[in-house]
């Protein structure tokens, strides 16, 4: 398949080029999700849209957007890649908030917390993130939960939405609902989700280890008085046993709290905002609950995982030389552990992750408005970070290897502290009535994560790397830098747009896994020893390498008449190691799509094809296989119906095509019609059918 063929869209979705407002930043795309269709003004989906998918993984539908891409490591565990990037590299936020998922494998990545029916607007950074969204490489997102805003007058008004979708692939199920009522002064909400499904089955295979559980609910309140507006909001997730056959362990439990405090007000001509935020979770995974159990006793395991977070920011803007300043401080807290044990022995247990704090305060300032006859950001972030890690300490039952290890790691220096410094300056310009420029170069700064810095034992655990190799960590590394510079432009003229945009990003300190020692396959160190007791003889360590990522995308569509319309998009990266030659790990190939739908008065049809080239530009250092290319149809179908319902009909995979997405990972469950180390496939023909209603 040639490598021109490009990435996916929405099927149906209207993905249009904004209009060029001189006051307005084409430098976010919006994916608006509310009860009611919107226009094609702006790359938008509305709630129906971005629900009527009936896929547990919300990154699968954003991936339908230029640049974004789903990496798969299990039905709740998928995380966005963004232009080659993903993991803590990829700036996401819930709320506007940066949080932390509980477990060193990332089964609950950030968009783990958050279902597509619950949402109310994403918003995807183009490129680069601005400072004020916090640090982290390259662009982002914030995705909003629902909530009911205050009406506009004394009278109690009140507002409930319900949802109730099922799926043939997996017999899998979801409902929804969110009920609130509100004043001009007060808003009282509640909404809950719930979903399920059972192992679901590729074209003549089934795929074992694949169900998954969720529930996701919560409470929210406002109050607003004079120059005054307070919210607070809770939200409590519990997920079950859920299948990731990508990893060596599923999913037992992943029970987390959030709590949101928000005041905003307006003082001496500037808007204030303060925003408190506390997350906590707790993470069982264990290797014999969804696949089966190990011949030996002393290879069961289950590994408990905590984290709790704690942040607060402060903000402020107003009106300045033309534009808009923003200036703020924020501080965040997390203290995580990680403790792996064998259930059949209370003896047997290491603390491979112990009690490790780790701290960031900083301070960005943001400016936004008129350079001649340019708009532009402006912005600069400084972030000082520190990180420590107690003890770990193993159970009378591990081996002296082990032991060995964590005394080696208890004598060392465990502490670490260091100061990243990010600036973003981005611009555009109407050249004429129909095309705006954009240009944009940054600094961009990523510290380490836990993980990588202080793992001492050799495991699987990489943060959803799910490459079949064990890594350490090193206290020695380096803060990431990346250096971007991108450049597109946005065409619209009568009812015809496109929107592509060029990329290069060089990242210097890029942490990736290289051979532990200079000795691949020597059994000479007790990492390696205790590797090999893992089933990897050539554990990787977490170092600072070269690397740079390059390519294209964007997005574009014609209104072919009053109810007809084609759409598509289209992805390109490519992605190096720039010290030794190698290509980075697990990045999506190239893709197109178009999309042809048909809006009624009261009924509306859509027919896509998706493209996806071969992946040969595999990263050797990790030992990711090529794969192959494939073509996919599906179709979608809605109807308004009365009393505000709407009924959404879909068909994935229409023509039952067999085929394994090079993101979706090898499988490593030995119950599974899957071989072990071979792609997982896809699903196959998926009828869903969803059912929505609105007050």
């Amino acid at each position: 398949m040639p490598r021109s063929i490009l990435m996916s869209t929405c099927l149906g979705v209207l993905i249009a080029a904004p209009a060029f407002p001189q006051d307005s930043a084409p430098l976010v795309d919006i994916i608006t999700i509310n009860a009611h269709r919107t226009t094609t003004d702006g790359s938008t989906l509305d709630a129906q849209e971005m629900a009527s998918h009936m896929t547990p993984d919300t990154t699968a539908v954003l991936a339908r957007l230029p640049g974004v891409s789903a990496i798969s490591n299990g039905a709740l565990s998928g995380q966005v890649q963004y232009r080659g990037l993903f993991g803590s590299r990829v700036n996401i936020r819930l709320n506007g908030r940066a949080f932390e998922s509980g477990g060193p494998n990332l089964m609950d990545p950030p968009m783990h917390y958050a279902p597509a029916a619950l949402l109310e607007q994403i918003t995807i950074d183009r490129g680069i993130a601005p400072v004020s969204a916090g640090p982290g490489l390259a662009g982002g997102l914030d995705a909003r939960f629902k909530s009911i805003d205050f009406s506009e007058s004394d009278t109690l008004s009140h507002a409930t939405e319900f949802s109730l979708s099922g799926q043939s692939i997996d017999e899998g199920w979801s409902r929804s609902a969110m009920s609130g009522i509100a004043t001009e002064r007060f808003r009282v909400y509640a909404f809950g989700a719930q979903e399920s499904g059972e192992d679901y089955s590729a074209p003549d295979t089934p795929v074992a280890g694949t169900r998954y559980d969720r529930l996701i609910y919560g409470l929210g309140a406002g109050f607003r008085s004079g120059a005054h507006e307070i919210a607070l909001s809770f939200r409590r997730n519990e997920t079950g046993p859920t299948g990731n056959p990508q990893f060596a362990m599923d999913i037992r439990y992943v029970d987390s709290d959030f709590i949101e405090f928000d005041h905003d007000m307006s003082l001496a001509g500037w808007d204030v905002s303060t925003r408190i935020s506390w997350n906590e979770v707790e993470h069982a995974m264990n290797n014999f609950s969804l696949r089966p159990a190990p011949a030996s006793m002393m290879r069961f395991r289950e590994t408990i995982a905590t984290v709790e977070h704690q942040a607060i920011a402060l903000s402020a803007s107003r009106d300045f030389a033309g534009g808009a300043l923003d200036l703020g401080v924020d501080h965040a807290f997390a203290t995580y552990d990680v403790t792996i044990t064998n259930p059949r022995n209370a003896d047997f247990f290491l603390n491979s992750l112990p009690d490790i704090d780790m701290a960031r305060t900083g301070a960005f300032l943001e400016w936004q408005g008129p350079l001649g006859s340019w708009q532009a950001e402006l912005g600069a972030r400084l972030d000082a970070h520190t990180a420590e890690a107690d003890e770990a300490s193993t159970g009378p039952a591990v081996p002296m290897m082990p032991v060995m290890l964590a005394n080696m790691f208890n004598m060392s220096e465990r502490e670490w502290d260091d100061v990243t410094v990010d600036a973003v300056a981005r611009a555009w310009h109407p050249i004429n009535d129909t095309t705006l420029l954009r240009v944009g170069i940054a600094r961009k700064s990523r510290v380490p994560t836990y993980l990588e810095r202080f793992a001492w034992l050799p495991t699987p655990a990489s943060a959803g790397l799910a490459d079949g190799n064990t890594y350490v960590g090193d206290l020695e590394l380096e803060p990431e830098t990346a250096w971007i510079i991108q450049a597109g432009l946005d065409y619209h003229a009568g009812p015809a747009f496109i929107r592509p945009a060029l990329f290069y990003q060089q990242v210097d300190n890029y942490i990736q896994g290289v051979a532990f020692d200079d000795t691949v396959g020597v059994i000479d160190t007790p990492v390696e020893m205790v590797s090999m007791m893992n089933g990897d003889a050539t554990p990787l360590r977490f170092a600072n390498v070269g690397a740079e990522l390059y390519g294209f995308d964007g997005d574009f569509g014609v209104q072919l008449s009053p109810t007809w319309r084609l759409d598509g998009a289209f992805e390109f990266v490519r992605a190096k190691r720039r010290d030794i030659d190698d290509n980075l790990y697990r990045v999506a190939p190239a893709s197109v799509s178009l999309a042809l739908s048909h809006d009624a008065e009261h009924w509306s049809a859509g027919i896509e094809t998706v493209w996806t080239a071969d992946q040969k530009d595999v990263s050797f250092t990790n030992g990711e296989p090529t794969s192959e290319g494939y073509v996919v149809w599906n179709f979608n179908a809605r109807v308004n119906g009365p009393l505000n319902s709407v009924i959404d009909l879909r068909v994935d995979n229409l023509l039952d095509e067999a085929y394994a997405p090079h993101l979706s990972g090898r499988n490593r469950n030995s119950g599974s019609a899957v071989g072990l180390g071979a792609p997982i496939p896809a699903a196959g023909r998926n009828l869903g059918i969803r059912l929505s209603w609105s007050h």
